[in-house]
């Protein structure tokens, strides 16, 4: 499955990846989804945002018997330049794992589900985790529809042009009830696992940090780089290095990480004076009244230059379910419960009432949305192995 995934996307270059929503990558990566689904002889559903579910037993029967299902999974989408474990490694270990449990002879009390999620990234619209969002009504879908990309195409448009019709896009109350409890596998984006005295390839998560996007956006008035004098300019690029400089030290002073990682400048060109720059703040910290004080400071910068900032979108600190952390912990033999600055599909459906866990894979080089993002081969299995247990303790039933 590691090798079918792996040239999908991949830049040659950078040997980074870039599976954007909607794009022909994400097809087929879709299409991965389902072939492997129909290889294990089990069907693909697709929910009204687009998110695919495998299932292997009856989801409904299951429900209406007040027995949800477990399911597992991540997502195949990927930040740009990204590395190839964050999201399909918690895909394909959910295969894997699904595969361990079968070969066992183990037969599920409660139905195992598989999702992949879609969009989880936000790399072409800009939100994070829009199709859990929109699944548990977390964001609209009028507003989701009106996002655009880079090229200013909008997120209705992109759905369109892949066979989807934009109008069915919605919450899916129906699809969440299903999910009694979702474990999410991911690698570890830190290093904290290979800073431990003791051997430890997988850890049990505790909660996410608050965490938001910003849209910061300052004006001025477009005009000759050579010939206009310093004086007489209204440089947008001004006041939007001062924001930038603000987050830095708004981070600093409040204890947490602020990223302006991305820009759009108009019109663009190296002998043009900007006349209007956006950028994309990322702020993030344990605290979230520390985060929203992050986020004041670099405003009132930005104000003070006429400039305007956006939330485009916001998760509070999301603890997964506790008794369900501990008891994964003491199932695995008492591994690290530990924290996390990352957001994932997990936090969304947390805060949509799910009882939801994660499970952490060691990152040794503690790199992700990177190349450089990596973990070995036999942490990842022992990554597999740990789901495995998880979900048969979870799903219950026996071996034969």
């Amino acid at each position: 499955m590691w090798r079918d995934l792996e040239p999908i996307g991949r830049d040659g270059g950078s040997g980074g990846y870039r599976r954007f929503a909607w794009t022909r990558e994400d097809a087929t990566l879709r299409e991965w989804f389902v072939a492997e689904a129909e290889r294990r002889g089990l069907d693909v559903t697709t929910d009204r945002v687009g998110n695919q579910w495998v299932w292997w037993g009856d989801p409904d029967a299951a429900l209406a018997a007040g027995r949800p299902g477990v399911v597992t999974g991540s997502h195949l989408d990927s930040v740009p330049d990204g590395g190839a474990f964050d999201g399909p490694l918690g895909v394909v270990s959910a295969f894997a794992a699904l595969d361990t449990l079968r070969d066992k002879g183990f037969e599920p009390d409660r139905p195992i589900g598989i999702v992949n999620f879609v969009d989880e990234e936000g790399a072409r619209f800009g939100v994070a985790c829009a199709g859990s969002r929109v699944l548990t009504g977390a964001m609209t879908a009028d507003r989701a529809r009106s996002l655009t990309d880079a090229d200013g195409v909008s997120m209705a448009e992109a759905l369109g042009a892949a066979g989807r019709d934009p109008a069915e896009l919605g919450p899916d109350a129906e699809t969440v009830r299903r999910v009694g409890t979702f474990v999410e596998l991911h690698v570890e984006q830190g290093r904290h696992l290979s800073t431990l005295d003791e051997d430890v390839p997988v850890a049990v998560g505790s909660d996410i940090w608050p965490h938001g996007r910003w849209r910061l956006r300052t004006l001025g008035e477009a005009n000759h780089a050579g010939t206009t004098r310093l004086e007489d300019r209204e440089d947008a690029m001004l006041g939007f290095a001062a924001a930038v400089i603000a987050a830095r030290r708004a981070a600093e002073t409040h204890g947490c990480v602020a990223t302006v990682g991305k820009v759009a400048v108009t019109p663009g060109g190296v002998n043009a004076i900007p006349s209007e720059v956006t950028g994309w703040l990322d702020a993030r910290g344990a605290d979230e009244a520390a985060v929203r004080r992050v986020v004041a400071d670099v405003t009132e910068v930005v104000e003070e230059f006429g400039g305007l900032v956006v939330e485009d979108s916001w998760t509070g600190s999301t603890p997964f379910d506790p008794g369900l952390a501990r008891r994964l912990a003491t199932r695995l033999g008492g591994i690290p419960v530990i924290g996390t600055g990352a957001g994932h599909d997990a936090g969304i459906l947390a805060n949509a009432g799910v009882p939801t866990a994660m499970l952490f894979v060691r990152n040794p080089t503690g790199i992700s949305h990177s190349p450089e993002e990596f973990a070995t081969s036999e942490d990842c299995l022992a990554g597999v192995d740990a789901l495995a247990t998880v979900l048969a303790d979870l799903a219950g039933g026996d071996a034969t």
